[in-house]
């Protein structure tokens, strides 16, 4: 099994039992590291699948029986603010991180009759701007903390293909893709690698029965992807064993079809 035993991982976005968030960290607690996690309660009321208020606490107390160390936090992304306070309170509890997975996002289905500025902007806000901030944090701690280190690690959540529905989601799911590449350069040298994870249509909650009829036939494998799948690329991601592989937009998709 993968050993993270010792390394200090944020996961941002997990808010709900079956979301990807909960699953990646579950996942990495599994081999051995101790987790932070943030949530953002005001979203889940009034987007996505619905909100679970007593959840984070929950798996802040499932993390622990599982034997390591746990935090988690309120965190809008939007706020400017947030970065240099997650980073603060993840020092303050855990200490310094080596490994940040960017789960959090905004997201509401547009297209080309519906997409306006405003809409455009919270998509950035939340998955461009405050999710950019949050990384060069961690990096700037990170390098000033373990110099002589070679193990950070950071992994992108994002998605990519041919949904007109979804068109500022998309978009600003493009940027972190396009900056993967860049940012691992900058990064290499401090001993930080940077990685983009695609997990496909993803039975998180949001697929009802009608919509995985019609997802079902374009998964090879005759399953929808489940969030421990992109989990278990990530606990590798995470690892040292993952060194050498940087500035990367790897698919965890089944063979999806639909892209």
């Amino acid at each position: 099994m993968t050993n993270l035993i010792g390394k200090v991982a944020i996961v941002t976005g997990a808010s709900r039992s079956k979301g990807i968030g909960a699953a990646i960290s579950r996942t990495l607690a599994s081999a051995g590291a101790d987790i932070f996690f943030t949530h953002w309660t005001s979203f889940d009321e009034t987007s996505g699948n619905g909100v679970e208020k007593e959840f984070p606490e929950t798996l802040c107390e499932e993390l622990k029986e599982m034997g390591v160390s746990a935090f988690h936090m309120e965190a809008d992304l939007s706020d400017e603010a947030s970065p240099s306070r997650i980073m603060d309170r993840v020092e303050e509890t855990l200490g310094t991180s080596c490994i940040l997975v960017n789960n959090a996002t905004f997201e509401s289905p547009t297209n080309y009759q519906t997409l306006n500025r405003d809409i455009l902007d919270k998509h950035y806000q939340v998955n461009n701007s405050g999710t950019l901030m949050l990384t060069m944090e961690f990096a700037r701690r990170y390098e000033k903390a373990f110099p002589e280190r070679k193990d950070g690690r950071i992994i992108n959540m994002v998605s990519k293909g041919p949904d007109p529905n979804n068109l500022a989601y998309i978009a600003s799911k493009g940027m972190l893709i396009a900056i993967t590449e860049p940012l691992s350069v900058g990064l290499a040298p401090i001993g930080i690698t940077v990685n983009s994870v695609d997990p496909g249509p993803t039975d998180s909650g949001w697929i009802n029965d009608e919509l995985k009829g019609h997802l079902l036939p374009m998964f090879p494998m005759g399953r929808i992807g489940e969030p421990e799948d992109a989990a278990k690329l990530i606990r590798f991601l995470a690892s040292d064993d993952s060194g050498w592989i940087t500035g990367q937009l790897i698919k965890s998709e089944g063979g999806f079809l639909g892209k």
